[in-house]
């Protein structure tokens, strides 16, 4: 089991996963945890080439995060991936979305780091 903990502001992020066979399932949460969006990352070994699918809860923008680290993830593992994400922060404003998102990237970069 892998876990990242970040402080961001007012919400400590939560980066965490564990393998299922040789796929990998990573969970990124903070604030009041819930399901936001849900991404899967494949690696096509003929084009070598990893590309991820989202769905999202409607009125939720975790969509981004989770689409891109399944898509990072899958690209260096080579394996399927799912990367779900839910963060929450009543009243949130629009400088600490943008910090929150800065955070989950350099997150999942660290992520990719430990697996490497």
């Amino acid at each position: 089991m892998i876990e990242i903990k970040k402080e961001v502001g007012r919400v400590q992020l939560l980066l965490k996963g564990e393998s299922v066979g040789k796929d990998l399932f990573f969970v990124l949460s903070g604030g009041r945890e819930h399901i936001g969006a849900v991404a899967m990352g494949i690696y096509d070994k003929e084009s070598c080439r990893a590309s991820s699918s989202v769905i999202s809860v409607p009125g939720h923008r975790e969509d981004e995060i989770a689409l891109q680290g399944a898509r990072k993830v899958s690209a260096v593992t080579q394996s399927t991936t799912v990367f779900m994400v839910g963060i929450h922060v009543d009243t949130i404003t629009v400088d600490e979305i943008q910090t929150i998102v800065k955070a989950s990237d350099k997150m999942i970069d660290e992520l990719i780091e430990v697996i490497r």
